[in-house]
């Protein structure tokens, strides 16, 4: 087995872990920085009612407050399942260099986790998704963008 493989053996367990103590479905994931894992996360959306608690989101946070940062740069992360759009997303923000997953969104679905339908709404004009978006108060909400761009003392991100 290579190290990589390890790794994502890793992400795997941790999937099998949360799923058997009852903490949320199947999913699990790593983080690795110079071949150390530096954060673990498996899925905990039901046993902490956070539908945010996605096995990579967790371990993201995990790995964040390890390493004292909010970005993951030279970072690389190993889940069990090609990530959801939420987690996707998560991704991107953390910065990781490179992402290797196991099982497919096509895997996942036969199983009941099928994100398919967000997918699906992202191009929607927003009067059209299933969730309504509706813009409200722009003169008021761009108070803090206006802050913000005066701020001398803010942590670019």
């Amino acid at each position: 087995m290579t190290e990589k493989e390890k790794f994502m053996q890793e992400a795997v367990n941790a999937a099998l872990k949360g799923m058997n103590n009852n903490e949320g479905g199947p999913f699990g994931c790593v983080i690795v920085k110079d071949g150390k894992i530096v954060g673990r996360g498996n899925n905990k959306v039901t046993s902490t009612n956070d539908p945010t608690a996605h096995g990579e989101v967790m371990a993201i946070r995990d790995a964040c407050k390890n390493l004292n940062s909010f970005q993951l740069d030279g970072c690389e992360l190993y889940t069990s399942c090609e990530p959801c759009p939420m987690c996707l997303g998560a991704i991107y923000w953390s910065r990781v260099d490179k992402v290797y997953y196991g099982s497919t969104q096509v895997d996942a679905a036969n199983i009941g986790f099928d994100d398919q339908f967000i997918y699906d709404e992202i191009p929607l004009p927003y009067a059209e998704r299933k969730i309504p978006f509706l813009q409200l108060a722009h003169d008021i909400a761009l108070k803090p963008f206006q802050e913000w761009s005066k701020k001398l003392d803010r942590t670019e991100y």
